[in-house]
């Protein structure tokens, strides 16, 4: 996991929208990321997988009552795809390599964030948020 790295300068593509930090927002988000991509024409898996989980993630451990979330997608010059979900618990960081202690239904979230990713990582915005991110190669190169 890398703490800070900065966003492309001169994105492709980029798609950003704020959902309520609720269940029902990171469903959506996993929808309207998949549509998206779908118009983009890249590959949905394993960028939804990872919206899924960071967008859970912001929803249960990020909310702050009364305050979105936002997603962003974002397509590099590189051929790559950022997914950054931004919530307003910056005093919340998640830390590589943090699971459940034991074994259970929840808690794995980041580590398959890190199977899938090809990188991730977390940006601390101006008080009181975060941006948690992760980057995947999309296989299709500067054509996108």
């Amino acid at each position: 996991m890398n703490q800070e790295t900065a966003v492309p300068r001169t994105p492709l593509r980029q798609f950003t929208v704020p959902l309520s930090a609720t269940r029902r927002g990171a469903r959506l988000a996993r929808l309207l990321a998949a549509e998206q991509l779908r118009a983009w024409g890249l590959p949905l898996d394993p960028a939804r997988l990872i919206v899924a989980e960071l967008a859970t993630n912001a929803v249960l451990h990020g909310r702050v009552p009364g305050r979105n979330f936002r997603l962003t997608l974002v397509v590099t010059a590189r051929g790559v795809l950022r997914i950054e979900v931004t919530d307003a618990r910056g005093e919340s960081v998640p830390v590589a390599g943090c699971a459940a202690p034991e074994p259970g239904e929840s808690g794995y979230g980041l580590l398959l964030v890190e199977e899938l990713a090809d990188r991730w990582g977390v940006v601390r915005e101006p008080v009181p948020c975060k941006t948690v991110w992760a980057e995947v190669g999309t296989r299709c190169g500067p054509q996108c």
